[in-house]
């Protein structure tokens, strides 16, 4: 009989097979007894450093009685697995006209998966390059400061996660996140993502998986173009039935998933132009702050950093002021990465963290990021893309209009005072950096936040603020817009139109952005059953 059994511990020191043994004594059984065990959750309990645990959820099918299962799962930790997530199958619906699928980012590509899966005709349009002429691109950019602003880290295939940690960790606790587990492992994923607390696949193997997930679409007869911007929509009574690309070519469309990235922008005013009904979001500005990884190693491990089972640290920080209503946290950590460009248009700067699938860098870094709210924009639906827009092309002057970035020691952010080139030496970011003050770069409220934030982090990992570089600014946490839509999926007043993903201010993340595309797949086929 299989049985889902939780909190099952082992120190760190042995190894997985004593899982059998440690269950075997947990709940009177023979190891003959236990036939197969599957790790379903694996999880590090680093609380006490002179102790750590991996902490494991297992599938476990046991021969036992029905007296003695029903005395099992009397056991708080013990249940009947949940049955696995569904997935798609041939639906036969016969369409006139493909679904348009517009942005080949995680909501993009998941929802053209899901809806070729269930044998609809499929059209992917990507406004960017894909990823073998996208790493040339964004590799011309770190290296020359040359950006081309239809492919550049925002741009292109996979989206801006391509460049990323490729992390996989998500807040929701929706069903279809087993299917998107599924669906990147079927694509060349590592297969422990499936149950680490905290799973990443990485840069470097991420960029081949985004590949495989389009040669998928494209076996099972979806079609994929890129260089294709969707420059206006085609309505008529009310109702998308197409889409305009490259400002000349019209295409036809059955429905169009509007799976855009949090940078569109100009897409974003297309869209205002046309009716289509946009909210400001609040969103996380700030700056990304980088440490030796060996210190945040011995931080977050003690005596047990460097330990060959444990790879590098890594850490999540909140601070809160209750009294002006804000947070500062860490966002997107990267450990043992780099700090990159990741400007998406002229004349602006903007950084992000990146890591490879090993982790194996000399510095850790992550976003300092401040909460901002609409009040803080009061300039309209597009008022938080201004607000980027102006930190962006201030940082840009800032590091010298060369798309270098600004940057400062942390303990000389808090002092106001310019630091050294030789004190920022080591700060990774690409293009490259110039020593500043980054005070001057944002208002005043968010330099008290991200200091009283410093402080508080201090005290939490000491050395955080001695031993800090900044580099700034991050202003992609999340889209600054949301599009509205119904309960229906769709975008309100605009019949068969789905804004999804993380652009349209549903996600936040590979994996929601993900789970959100084959929600909004799932809306699209509703719809089309129903006759459009």
């Amino acid at each position: 009989m299989l049985f889902k059994i939780s909190n099952l511990r082992l120190k760190i020191e042995d190894a997985e097979n004593r899982l059998k043994a440690e269950i075997s004594r947990k709940y009177g059984l023979k190891e003959g007894q236990i036939n197969s065990l599957k790790i379903i959750k694996k999880a590090l309990d680093a609380r006490k450093k002179e102790r750590l645990f991996f902490v494991y959820t297992v599938l476990v099918d046991i021969a036992v009685s029905e007296a003695k299962a029903k005395k099992l799962l009397e056991d708080q930790y013990v249940s009947l697995p949940e049955p696995e997530a569904e997935d798609f199958h041939n639906l036969n619906i016969s369409l006139d006209q493909r679904v348009v699928v517009v942005g080949a980012g995680p909501a993009g590509l998941f929802a053209a998966l899901a809806l070729v899966k269930a044998g609809l005709p499929v059209l992917l349009l990507e406004r960017g390059k894909p990823v073998p002429e996208r790493v040339e691109d964004v590799k011309e950019f770190w290296e020359k400061g040359k950006l081309n602003t239809e492919s550049n880290v925002q741009f292109g295939e996979g989206g801006a996660g391509t460049f990323s940690d490729g992390k996989l960790t998500t807040r929701t606790h929706d069903r279809r996140i087993a299917l998107v587990y599924k669906w990147l492992i079927a694509a060349g994923a590592p297969e422990e993502i499936a149950y680490l607390a905290k799973p990443h696949i990485g840069t470097d193997r991420l960029r081949q998986v985004v590949v495989n997930l389009r040669k998928e679409i494209l076996k099972l007869g979806g079609i994929v173009r890129f260089s294709a911007k969707v420059t206006g929509l085609m309505v008529e009574k009310g109702k998308v039935v197409g889409v305009k690309i490259n400002g000349r070519e019209e295409c036809r469309a059955s429905a169009v998933v509007l799976a855009l990235g949090h940078s569109a922008r100009d897409s974003f005013e297309m869209l205002l132009k046309t009716g289509v009904t946009l909210e400001p979001k609040p969103f996380a500005i700030g700056l990304r702050i980088e440490h030796p990884q060996d210190m945040i190693n011995k931080a977050q491990y003690g005596r047990y950093a460097g330990h060959p089972k444990l790879g590098a640290a890594d850490y999540q920080l909140v601070y809160k002021n209750n009294t002006l209503g804000r947070a500062t946290f860490s966002f997107c950590m990267c450990p043992g990465g780099v700090v990159v460009g990741a400007s998406s248009e002229e004349g602006g700067v903007v950084t992000n963290g990146m890591s490879y699938y090993h982790r194996d860098g000399q510095f850790a870094n992550s976003a300092l990021a401040v909460s901002v709210s609409p009040e803080d924009y009061p300039d309209g639906p597009l008022g938080g893309v201004k607000f980027q827009r102006q930190i962006e092309e201030k940082a840009y002057k800032m590091g010298g209009e060369n798309y270098g970035a600004p940057a400062q020691r942390a303990v000389d952010f808090i002092e106001e005072r310019i630091s050294s080139f030789e004190e920022i030496a080591n700060a990774t970011y690409k293009p490259g950096v110039k020593a500043s003050d980054l005070n001057e770069l944002f208002p005043e409220y968010i330099n008290q936040m991200l200091k009283e934030g410093l402080k508080d982090f201090d005290r939490k990992i000491p050395g955080f603020i001695e031993r800090g570089i900044l580099t700034g600014p991050e202003t992609r946490t999340s889209s600054a817009v949301r599009i509205t839509r119904d309960e229906k999926g769709m975008a309100i007043g605009f019949l068969g139109l789905f804004p999804a993903g993380e652009g349209a201010g549903y996600a936040g993340g590979i994996v929601s952005a993900a789970v959100d595309g084959i929600r909004t797949a799932e809306k699209v086929i509703d719809y089309l059953k129903k006759g459009g």
